[in-house]
């Protein structure tokens, strides 16, 4: 059998492979083999392990950076 990088055997089942250390995955840990796995997994989401890149070049629509119109006044700071 083929190996997945780290050193398991990658075997094909019903339930998939693990993602993160390509065993055959549990139906209590679905899509993971394991409570390890999946514990691993959710700390790699909160630390931001799977944070998407992204660049600060442009605004949500897609266009550059535009000259900001001045801000108004606050009604008390008018007087």
């Amino acid at each position: 059998m083929p190996e997945n990088g780290n050193g398991h055997a990658r075997k094909l089942g019903v339930g998939g492979l693990c993602p993160i250390c390509g065993r055959i995955a549990a139906e209590k840990f679905r899509p993971f083999c394991s409570k390890r796995c999946a514990d691993v997994d959710l700390h790699r989401w909160l630390s931001g392990a799977y944070a998407i890149p992204v660049t600060e070049d442009s605004d949500e629509d897609g266009t550059e950076n535009a000259e900001q119109p001045a801000a108004k006044p606050r009604k008390d700071e008018e007087n």
